[in-house]
C-alpha cells in the first residue's frame, strides 16, 4: 500500500527552493564507491543511472559471496579499483573481485570470542575506509588497523582503548586528509565516550575529544576536547557521574566539509539511560546527543547542538548525517541534515550550528516540538516517567531512525529515511544498581509474559517504512510502508531509483518521485547496511551485504517478520541480465524442550530475571535471532544442574557467554530455566518464521 502524503504549504514559509548545485566534498572516480557514504558529505546518492525505473525489472543476481562465519551483519561494501571491500562479524575483511565475486584475499582480526559479552547489539562491523591503497578497520576489541589494498598485509594496528574495559567499536572509520577517525560504543555497560584521530601513515594519536567530562579530581585529560569541557559541559553535569562512564560514545555517523575543514560527528546516550541515576541534579550533560563540529586537523571544538538535552530515553545523535547545501529563505545555505532517534528531522547550518529547522518525522509523544528561538524540544508531562510512574513514549529507544543509513538526492531533492512507528516502556528501574560489565540502563525492562496474544498485540504496535522528507516544505512527500518494523539502509541515484532493504524481504526498489515498489529480490537474509552502486565494463551493478544480526534481531526477534537460521551472511550483488541462482535458506535444527513443570511463581520471577540479564543477547521472549543460540531449544535446559553451568559456573565464558555467578543465585537460574520452558511451550503453536 503506497499513502501519499500532500505537501503542507504552511510549513514551507522559511524555504523556498533546492540549491541549483549541492556540494561535492569528495568526488568519486567515475564508477567507484569509495567511501562509506559514496563521498565525504555522506549523500549515499549514485550519480548512475543505466539502471532506471523503466528496466530495475530486468534486474539480476550477478554473483553472491558467503561470509565463512554467521553472526551479524551491518557493512557498507567499498568499491575501489575493482576490489570490493566488505566486513563480516568480528571485523573480518574480505577483498573481493568486484566482478566476479572471486575472494581476492581475507583478513582475521582474530578477536577473543569472550569480547562479544560486551557487545550490545551483536558483534558486528559496518565497513572500512579506504585510501591511497590502504584498507582501515577498526575492530570490536578496540584496535584500529590499516592493511595493504593488494594483498591484505597488516601495516599498522594501533589499540584504541584498554580491552578489558567494557568498549567496543561496530562503527567504520573515517579517512579525512591524512587523519583515520573512529569512535566506540558501550555507554550500556558504563563507559566513558570519546573520538580519536590517527595519522593514515603510521597509526600514531593526533588527538582525542572526549565527550563527557572526567572526575574532576583527576584533572585536564590533555585531550582537544579540554577546554570545551571545563567551559561548557562540566556545568551541566551534577554528582558522581563518572562513577558509571556517563556514556556519550560515538559509534556510528560522521561526515567532513573538506571546504570547511570541519569534521562532525553524532554523540550516543548517557549511562546510565535514566538521567536522574546518572546526574541526580538534573543539567543537560553535554555532550550526550549531539552533533559536535571540530576541526579536522586538531580536533578543536567548533560548535554543538544537542538534539536531546538531559537525555532519559536513549535517543541518541549517532544517526546518519548529510551535507549538502539548501536555499532557505532566498538564501544559499550550507546544511547539515540528520533524523536521529527522538523523532525529528534536523536542519543546522555547518558553519556555525544554528538551527534552522526541526519538524516530527514520526510520531512523538516526549515533547511537542522544538522552540526555534532556543532549539530545545518542549517536553511533555510525565515524559521522564518519574519515581513509579511508568511512561509509554514514542518514539521508543530504538528511535524514529535508527543507524541504518539514508540517502539524499539533489534530483528529487528528497531524503530517504528508513523510518519506524514504535512505542517503548519507560519506567524507573528499583533499587538500581550499578553492575560493572553488565547492562545498566536503569530502565526496566518488562518481561514478555508467555501469551501469544501478547506478541501479537507486540507485533502489532511496531511499523516501519520508507520515508521521503522534503527538507525545505519540512514535510514528507511520500511514505511506503512495510511488513515490518527493522529495515535497512537506502541508496538513491540518478536512474530515479531508491534502493532498501526490506526486512523479511531482501533487497527492493522504489521509484524515487512516488514510492512505488518496483523490483524485489529475496535473499532469504536481512538487509541492514546501505546498499551500493558502481560500474565496471560498462554494466552497473547493485550490491549489498546481507545476514542476520543487530540490536533488533538480538532483543526482539520474536516481533520481526523472519528471524532465519544462524547461517553466515555474505554479499550479493545484481545487474541487468543477472542469471546466477539465489542460495536456499537453510533451516533451524530444533531440539524438542523437557516437561513444563514450573509455578506461576517460579515462571514470574525467572521472567523478571531473565528480562534484566538475557534478554540483551537471547531475545524477548526468549525467541532469538541470527547467530545467538535460541535457549527454547537449548541442550542445556534439559537437566537443571546442566542449565546452571554456563550462568553460573562460566563453563561457555570463552565462547562470549559470561557467568553470574555474583549476581545471579541457584534459585534465579532455576527459575529463568523454567521461564524459558514454559515460552517454548507457549509459542509452540505459532507458525515458525525460518
Amino acid at each position: 500500500m503506497l499513502i501519499a502524503l500532500a505537501a503542507a504549504g504552511a510549513l514551507a514559509a522559511q524555504a523556498v527552493a533546492i540549491a541549483a548545485a549541492p556540494p561535492s566534498p569528495s568526488a568519486a572516480v567515475a564508477g567507484e564507491w569509495p567511501r562509506h557514504g559514496l563521498d565525504a558529505a555522506e549523500t549515499r546518492f549514485s550519480p548512475l543511472s543505466a539502471i532506471d525505473t523503466a528496466n530495475v525489472g530486468r534486474l539480476g543476481l550477478a554473483w553472491h559471496f558467503r561470509f565463512d562465519r554467521s553472526r551479524g551483519v551491518e557493512a557498507t561494501p567499498i568499491m575501489v579499483d575493482g576490489t570490493l571491500f566488505v566486513t563480516g562479524p568480528w571485523g573480518v575483511v574480505y577483498a573481493l573481485d568486484a566482478r566476479s565475486g572471486r575472494l581476492k584475499w581475507q583478513h582475521d582480526p582474530e578477536v577473543p570470542a569472550g569480547k562479544g559479552m560486551h557487545a550490545c547489539c551483536d558483534v558486528v562491523n559496518r565497513g572500512v575506509a579506504v585510501e591511497d591503497g590502504r584498507v582501515f578497520v577498526a575492530t570490536i576489541d578496540g584496535r584500529l588497523q590499516a592493511l595493504d589494498a593488494h594483498d591484505g598485509r597488516l601495516l599498522w594496528s594501533t589499540r584504541t582503548f584498554d580491552a578489558a574495559l567494557p568498549y567496543t567499536i561496530t562503527g567504520a572509520p573515517r579517512v579525512a586528509r591524512g587523519l583515520v577517525v573512529i569512535g566506540n560504543g558501550g555507554a550500556e555497560y558504563g563507559v566513558r565516550g570519546f573520538v580519536s584521530a590517527y595519522d593514515a601513515q603510521t597509526g600514531a594519536l593526533r588527538w582525542r575529544f572526549h565527550t563527557v567530562p572526567g572526575n574532576p579530581a583527576d584533572g585536564p585529560d590533555g585531550a582537544a576536547s579540554d577546554h570545551a569541557l571545563e567551559s561548557l559541559a562540566r556545568p551541566t553535569w551534577t554528582g558522581e557521574w563518572w562513577r558509571q562512564g556517563g556514556g556519550g560514545t560515538v559509534w556510528d555517523s560522521m561526515a567532513w566539509d573538506p571546504e570547511l575543514d570541519l569534521l562532525y560527528f553524532g554523540v550516543g546516550n548517557g549511562s546510565p539511560h535514566d538521567r536522574d541515576l546518572r546526574s541526580p541534579g538534573g543539567g543537560d550533560n553535554l555532550f550526550l546527543s549531539s552533533i559536535v563540529a571540530v576541526r579536522r586537523a586538531t580536533g578543536e571544538y567548533v560548535w554543538h547542538y544537542q538534539t536531546t538535552p538531559g537525555d532519559s530515553w536513549d535517543y541518541t545523535a549517532t544517526q546518519h548525517m548529510i551535507l549538502t547545501d539548501l536555499a532557505v529563505d532566498g538564501r544559499t545555505r550550507k546544511v547539515l541534515m540528520q533524523a536521529p532517534k527522538n523523532g525529528f528531522f534536523y536542519v543546522l547550518d555547518r558553519a556555525s550550528g544554528e538551527l534552522l529547522s526541526a519538524d516530527k518525522y514520526v510520531a512523538v509523544n516526549w515533547a511537542s516540538h522544538v522552540a526555534p528561538e532556543t532549539g530545545r524540544p518542549v517536553e511533555t508531562e510525565g515524559a521522564r516517567y518519574p519515581a513509579g510512574q511508568p511512561f509509554l513514549v514514542q518514539p521508543s529507544q530504538l528511535g524514529g531512525h535508527n543507524w541504518q543509513p539514508m540517502a539524499w538526492s539533489p534530483a528529487t531533492g528528497l531524503v530517504y529515511i528508513p523510518a519506524q512507528e514504535n512505542t517503548g516502556f519507560m519506567m524507573k528501574e528499583p533499587a538500581f544498581r550499578h553492575e560493572p560489565e553488565h547492562w545498566n540502563t536503569g530502565v526496566l525492562n518488562p518481561p514478555m509474559p508467555p501469551d501469544p496474544a501478547v506478541l501479537a498485540q507486540a507485533r502489532a504496535s511496531m511499523r516501519g517504512h520508507l520515508l521521503a522528507w522534503d527538507p525545505v516544505r519540512r514535510t514528507a512527500a511520500w511514505h511506503t510502508p512495510h511488513a515490518g518494523s527493522w529495515n535497512g539502509g537506502v541508496l538513491a541515484t540518478a536512474g530515479g531509483m531508491v534502493f532498501q532493504g526490506v526486512g523479511g524481504e531482501g533487497l527492493a526498489a522504489f521509484d524515487a518521485r512516488d514510492g512505488r515498489r518496483l523490483w524485489q529480490s529475496d535473499t532469504w537474509l536481512d538487509i541492514l547496511g546501505g546498499p551500493i552502486s558502481y560500474t565496471l565494463d560498462g554494466e552497473q551493478y547493485i550490491a549489498a551485504a546481507a545476514g542476520f544480526g543487530s540490536s533488533m534481531h538480538i532483543t526482539s526477534s520474536a516481533l520481526l517478520p523472519r528471524t532465519g537460521a544462524p547461517v553466515p551472511g555474505g554479499l550479493f550483488v545484481w545487474k541487468l541480465g543477472g542469471q546466477a541462482a539465489m542460495p536456499e535458506p537453510t533451516q533451524r535444527p530444533r531440539v524438542a524442550p523437557p516437561p513444563d513443570t514450573g509455578t506461576e511463581a517460579e515462571v514470574a520471577h525467572g521472567a523478571a530475571r531473565y528480562a534484566r540479564y538475557c534478554m540483551q543477547c537471547h531475545g524477548a521472549a526468549a525467541v532469538a535471532g541470527g547467530g545467538m543460540p535460541d535457549l527454547r531449544h537449548s541442550p542445556y535446559l534439559s537437566e537443571a544442574a546442566l542449565f546452571r553451568r554456563p550462568l553460573l559456573d562460566g563453563l561457555l565464558a570463552a565462547r562470549g557467554m559470561p557467568g553470574f555467578a555474583q549476581t545471579l543465585t541457584t534459585a534465579d537460574a532455576d527459575a529463568i530455566r523454567h521461564y524459558i520452558i514454559r515460552m517454548a511451550h507457549t509459542l509452540a503453536q505459532l507458525p515458525a518464521k525460518d
